[in-house]
């Protein structure tokens, strides 16, 4: 229990008015009339409420020094970071030379009422589209043997694969150059001879070389129906990608592998055969942020004195991939200074300096007077009349940024042959900045880490101060006999997806938020503690559902809002009963789906709810239930809900 803050003083507007008309009573016994009338308790009223709002502030001194010893405990808020996306430029037409997207280049969401309804994205590097084309075409089976069609493709038909197809059968696709990250664009003339195989969901899989592996490419578009019919395929290249030798050709390698099915599941009775086919780059995807890059900004003049600070033009300071670096002027041009934690290890030669990036200030080092006499410098002094610059930041960030998939399609850059730009995928990492509120909470858990991970708690903190973009972060302690020592950091990724549906993938962070808190971590265990750092186990929840609505109201709209209220509530970030996210471990109950659609303004009545427990990997469901439990660790998310509305 927190300690109660003092009351200064206790007095409000009604206790100042009485105790007025006390003293008039007292002193001025001829005054009798103290109704609200009188033009004298008009102004009794008029001076009490304005010592009201004195009171007020005087009130608030103990909550200011609060704040001020946090900030003496060095206590710094946490910035907000930026929502990251997928975004692909496409071609007007496949060109033949290379087309460069500049680094910083600026999509945005179509333009809303204000300008700050618009969303603004900025490509992190520097993309390539190149200009390549097919040049080798060949067949490799499951033994090894290969066929070179290259020099009879377009003049006659051959077999994709060996005759009758088996598991690891290949179709190789050479292009003239890599095209790392690119759309590829394959025109294919096919025959219908590959027989037997679902068109939508055929045993193939394409891959490209990537420097020492294969790896899977994420397909967009299949008309072929498995290279059964003439059409196209569109595939995305992963990065990587690399030219290299297989069979004594050299090219950019694709492949197409017939995969191995169970029984039962439709497969090849004959080998597809193939009459032409072409390629060619039609677009590429590079990764985008929510923030705006400022680069070589003069943030001040130094004055020559320690423990000087300076406020950038653009915040608050987002965390990026690349380090803040800030340069002082010298007589021989720009010198780097080093960013630290504290200056309590700095010494009167060292170039430290530190940053404050939610409220953009970079702060030099201090000068302490000591008892013996003089001062101790904290960091060296920059020279007096050089200015101070910093190379590169990044400003934004926010929850605003997690915008739906197909959201960013204006292109803000001029770019030659660039006919727009799409993201395929939401995006997600976007978390708002650490407000005052939260911070008073985190300081005393600070104070008593001390920067050192001990308790479950302590774990817990300090991995938010290792990756403050992620939504929720839960320390198990070990439990079984073969664990001793263990302790594993359950982190969820910062995504609230298209109204609120999600994806299984979108649920597992990436790899390098995972790498930086265990790396971090590690420096502040306790010695013989082991820290596994990963997503915690999720259970899919399946809801069919069939409402009656209320008369007049539009049964297509209210099933909209049931579904999404139920996507919602059943969410592992934002749902559960206080919308902070769904309780690890708490299971869920059929009677909540009943009290989530009855709560909806259109419903007149919950005709019935049926809850299943699904598998997020297979989509397989139990049978009805009343109740699915899930592991004290673990977390709901809603899998495929259903919701059928009658009219009155």
């Amino acid at each position: 229990m927190p300690l109660p803050i003092p009351n200064l003083d206790d007095r409000r507007f009604q206790n100042l008015v009485d105790e007025a008309k006390r003293l008039v009573q007292k002193r001025c016994p001829e005054w009798s009339d103290h109704n609200i009338s009188d033009p004298g308790v008009t102004f009794i009223e008029t001076f009490a409420y304005m010592t009201d709002i004195l009171l007020y502030r005087l009130n608030r001194v103990p909550n200011r020094n609060y704040l001020r010893f946090l900030e003496l405990i060095g206590l710094r808020l946490f910035p907000p970071t930026a929502a990251k996306v997928p975004v692909t430029f496409w071609l007007a037409a496949p060109q033949d030379q290379n087309i460069t997207i500049p680094a910083n280049s600026l999509v945005s969401t179509l333009r809303g009422e204000t300008p700050e309804d618009t969303v603004i994205f900025t490509l992190i590097d520097q993309l390539q589209i190149v200009s390549a084309e097919r040049n080798r075409v060949m067949s490799i089976d499951s033994s090894g043997l290969d066929r070179d069609h290259s020099a009879r493709v377009g003049l006659t038909s051959f077999y994709a694969f060996t005759r009758e197809p088996e598991g690891d059968d290949t179709m190789l696709v050479g292009l003239s150059q890599a095209a790392p990250r690119c759309i590829v664009l394959l025109s294919c003339d096919c025959d219908i001879e590959g027989v037997g195989v679902d068109p939508l969901n055929p045993p193939l899989v394409w891959e490209a070389w990537c420097e020492d592996d294969w790896k899977p490419c994420e397909m967009l578009v299949d008309e072929t129906g498995g290279l059964n019919r003439a059409g196209r395929i569109m595939i995305e290249i992963p990065p990587g990608h690399a030219e290299s030798i297989i069979h004594d050709q050299r090219a950019g390698w694709l492949r197409c592998r017939v995969i191995a099915v169970d029984e039962g599941v439709p497969f090849y009775s004959a080998s597809p055969r193939i009459n032409s086919l072409s390629a060619c780059i039609i677009g590429a995807t590079g990764d985008a942020e929510n923030a705006t890059i400022v680069s070589e900004e003069i943030i001040g003049v130094s004055e020559g004195i320690p423990g000087q600070s300076f406020e950038v033009a653009h915040k608050p300071i987002i965390p990026s991939q690349k380090p803040l670096v800030v340069q002082v002027g010298t007589e021989e041009g720009w010198e780097d200074w080093e960013e630290v934690e504290s200056f309590a290890d700095s010494g009167p030669e060292d170039k430290h300096i530190r940053v404050d990036r939610a409220m953009g200030e970079i702060l030099f080092g201090p000068a302490v007077r000591v008892r013996e006499g003089g001062m101790r410098y904290f960091g060296a002094v920059p020279l007096k009349s050089y200015g101070i610059r910093i190379v590169e930041y990044h400003s934004g960030g926010g929850r605003v940024g997690n915008v739906a998939a197909g959201a960013l399609c204006v292109l803000k850059s001029s770019i030659p042959f660039v006919t727009r730009v799409e993201n395929r995928h939401p995006a997600s990492g976007g978390v708002d900045g650490e407000d005052i509120e939260d911070a008073k909470l985190r300081g005393p858990i600070t104070l008593r880490t001390l920067g050192r991970a001990v308790t479950a708690e302590d774990y817990e903190q300090l991995a938010r101060e290792a990756a403050p973009e992620v939504a929720r972060v839960r320390c198990v302690p070990a439990t079984g006999e073969d664990e001793a020592g263990v302790v594993r950091v359950l982190v969820v990724p910062a995504v609230t997806g298209e109204d609120y549906r999600l994806r299984f993938e979108e649920l597992v962070p990436a790899e390098p938020t995972l790498k930086r808190i265990a790396e971090y971590l590690e420096q502040k265990r306790t010695i013989g503690a082991r820290v596994v750092v990963e997503p915690p186990v999720y259970q899919g929840v399946t809801i069919v559902a069939r409402v009656k609505a209320r008369s007049g109201v539009d049964p297509i709209r209210l099933e909209t809002e049931a579904t999404l209220a139920l996507y919602r509530y059943l969410h592992p970030i934002v749902g559960g009963p206080d919308g902070k996210g769904w309780p690890f471990g708490r299971p869920a109950h059929v009677g909540e789906v009943y009290a989530t659609l009855q709560r909806l303004p259109g419903t007149e009545l919950v005709e019935s709810a049926r809850l299943y427990a699904a598998d997020p990997i297979t989509g397989e469901r139990s049978q009805s239930l009343q109740r699915v439990e899930i592991g004290d660790n673990a977390l709901v998310f809603s899998f495929e809900h259903q919701v059928r509305v009658e009219e009155d």
